[in-house]
């Protein structure tokens, strides 16, 4: 018990009156959703990115918060030639309300998708409850769902309890380059973070997830006449080619740490050898000692490749995103948000993934985190995305009772916060 003599996962006069108005937004909800997907916000798309953030400031005016639009810093990329270019991204979104209040959280999210400007425009009702449309699910309904528990809370008596700092990134699906410092400054300031990418296919959340890293190598040589004096030549295809099989043998040489050969590009003409090749490679690690030991050998792998006359390279990136353990924390607040969802009959899961998202951020930060408190659906990062479209207000409802019970005391968000030490 607590100190409300209330078992954690009872409905309380005030859960009800929430839940009530959010079954009640269900279909505006939806609305929202639908005409927020029909807007391309692919991650390479700054015009659809400068268009939608705008709209993003306009419906968080209806919470408490003040809502700032703030410049990114240019994203460094390297092209197929092996030249770095400077992409401007839309603007980071955030959102900042009663930062003097007792218990802080922190609430991230994205408003960029996978899907290129130009490509899956159209959002198609399925049936059944189902939704097929560009980043319905991943992730602008999870920011509807974080839009609509906010207004919900702030309806009700117990807000001058609960501060949080939301931040919405343009960024997160080519990994988080140009928002990282801002989600990890709002992270260090808060007690725990909420996170509204989607579940599972299967409605679980998300427990451990790996980190991430991606390298683009860039491999020269000497091009030449490959009929009249290929001995001239030194092909930067075929040291990419070598180092590519090298490092697909690495997979799951240390448990659970992976690899994969994303893309490579290069050569040019049959006759030629070619000079340039740019590879990119993927790597999962379940913790911080796998990530060192994949380090070691993607540079391992490309000290031996180097050995090849005439070849040198540049190497751009590593792990970007550290991996997200369970820990006394995680488990403590995994519980409490497990308890807490029985209110409303719902059973959750946690699963640990090799996925990332922005929880690993913050988590990083040293802020505990659930990061899978968004709709359910399936599909994601193909043109087969759906969205059921129930969860919306269910989901919403979840993270209303959540932000109550860090109100009351009975989620105790300092504690939590503590075991982060232990």
């Amino acid at each position: 018990m607590n100190a409300y003599q209330i078992p954690l996962g009872d409905l309380t006069e005030l859960d009800r009156i929430a839940l009530d108005k959010l079954a009640g937004r269900q279909d505006d909800m939806l609305a929202r959703t639908i005409s927020w997907s029909k807007i391309n916000t692919g991650s390479w798309n700054a015009d659809g990115l400068n268009a939608f953030a705008p709209m993003l400031a306009k419906a968080f005016a209806e919470t408490d918060a003040v809502v700032e639009l703030i410049p990114t810093a240019l994203i460094e990329k390297v092209d197929a030639k092996g030249e770095m270019q400077g992409f401007q991204s839309g603007p980071m979104f955030r959102a900042v309300a009663r930062p003097d209040a007792p218990n802080q959280i922190v609430m991230t999210g994205h408003y960029d998708t996978v899907f290129p400007k130009g490509t899956f425009t159209e959002v198609t009702d399925l049936g059944e409850g189902r939704w097929n449309g560009p980043g319905l699910t991943d992730m602008k309904g999870g920011i509807c769902v974080m839009l609509e528990a906010l207004k919900a809370f702030e309806a009700g008596p117990l807000k001058d309890q609960v501060g949080y700092t939301v931040v919405l990134s343009p960024d997160e699906e080519t990994g988080n380059h140009a928002s990282n410092d801002m989600i990890m400054a709002a992270a260090r300031e808060a007690h725990i973070g909420l996170t509204f990418e989607p579940c599972m296919e299967d409605g679980s959340f998300s427990g451990a997830r790996k980190g991430s890293a991606v390298w683009d190598i860039i491999f020269q040589g000497r091009s030449a006449h490959a009929g009249r004096e290929p001995e001239k030549g030194r092909s930067a295809l075929m040291a990419a080619a070598d180092f590519a099989l090298r490092i697909e043998a690495l997979t799951d040489q240390r448990e659970g740490t992976t690899f994969n050969i994303g893309s490579i590009d290069g050569g040019d003409a049959v006759n030629v050898v070619p000079a340039l090749c740019v590879v990119r490679i993927g790597a999962r690690a379940p913790d911080g000692a796998s990530a060192d030991w994949a380090q070691a050998q993607v540079d391992a792998a490309l000290s031996e490749v180097l050995k090849r006359d005439g070849i040198s390279a540049h190497t751009h990136g590593g792990f970007y995103r550290p991996p997200k353990p369970r820990n006394a924390a995680q488990n403590r607040l995994f519980d409490d948000v497990a308890k807490t969802a029985k209110a409303l009959g719902l059973t959750l899961q946690f699963k640990d993934t090799g996925g990332v998202c922005e929880g690993n951020n913050v988590f990083a930060a040293g802020t505990p985190n659930i990061d899978t408190l968004g709709v359910r659906g399936g599909r994601i990062h193909s043109a087969e995305e759906f969205l059921i479209a129930e969860s919306l207000s269910e989901r919403a409802g979840l993270a209303t009772l959540i932000l109550h019970r860090i109100a009351e005391g009975r989620i105790d968000v300092k504690a939590i916060k503590s075991l982060m030490k232990t």
